[in-house]
């Protein structure tokens, strides 16, 4: 049989020196590990619709058959899929699409931890607005748009046992969300990244963020029930689908009196 199109094979054993290495064509061109064009192969059929959030992919017995490698080659793709939650494995069950309805993976974004990890923790979202506007330049370039693309702009403010915590200006592709509208967030009731993958099929798969120390001013400070020039914490956060592709720009301001940012490093 013939390699799946476009896996660059040299060797499939574990006994091969070369297994680990880039391979190489006679002119010195590197290629990556195979267990790594297996992974790449594996994100092109989760964004393209293929496995749906939620649902199973095909056993590592299957895969290995469709892409003619070994079972070895298989597992070592989904571990790294699954290390980067976008594949969760289930014990006895198999091997699933994340989606942002998991509790493992809903708030994974959100890295504002209580002081008192023990005390119960309550959660709210009040939106403030939605519409559809011209995109400045800064945000254009972030979401990879022309400067003047339609976007809609979304503002809301998050409570936390009832007291107003973080407040987030949102801005999301228009061509891309269509629809979206004040009245259609107010009908949902789960986190939006999970609205977001239902409503839309965008799928959040990772995040970058900026993070640097701002004071209140008098609109935030009204919003966010602190004194004007209080200490905030901004956190701005481009979120990408699969395909690398940037869909979301979040600038959120934090009060962190009872809070702190919490993330963990690998």
């Amino acid at each position: 049989m013939q390699p799946y199109p476009g896996l660059m094979l040299m060797s499939d054993t574990p006994s091969s020196a070369r297994a680990s290495e880039p391979r190489r064509t006679a002119t010195g061109a590197a290629y990556s590990p195979l267990y790594q064009q297996i992974k790449a192969l594996l994100l092109q059929s989760l964004d393209q619709g293929e496995w749906k959030p939620g649902e199973a992919i095909p056993s590592e017995v299957d895969l290995a058959a469709r892409f003619q490698v070994s079972q070895g080659t298989v597992r070592k793709a989904i571990d790294e899929l699954a290390a980067e939650n976008l594949l969760l494995r289930r014990q006895g069950k198999g091997t699933f699409v994340a989606t942002h309805h998991e509790a493992k993976v809903r708030f994974r974004f959100l890295r504002l931890a209580p002081d008192n990890p023990e005390a119960p923790v309550t959660s709210g979202s009040r939106i403030l607005d939605c519409r559809r506007v011209r995109s400045p330049a800064d945000i254009a370039a972030l979401l990879q748009l022309r400067t003047g693309d339609i976007v809609v702009n979304l503002r809301r403010v998050l409570s936390f046992e009832n007291v107003p915590t973080i407040l987030d200006d949102i801005w999301l592709p228009g061509t891309v969300f269509k629809g979206l509208s004040a009245s259609t967030l107010a009908r949902n009731k789960g986190p939006l990244y999970a609205f977001f993958e239902s409503e839309y099929g965008v799928s959040m798969v990772r995040a970058e963020e900026k993070i640097k120390a701002v004071s209140a001013t008098s609109e935030q400070a009204g919003l966010l029930q602190v004194d004007v020039n209080a200490p905030l914490l901004q956190v701005e956060r481009v979120s990408f689908t699969y395909g690398d592709r940037p869909m979301e720009v979040r600038r959120g301001l934090y009060v962190t009196d009872r809070f702190h940012y919490k993330n963990s490093l690998n």
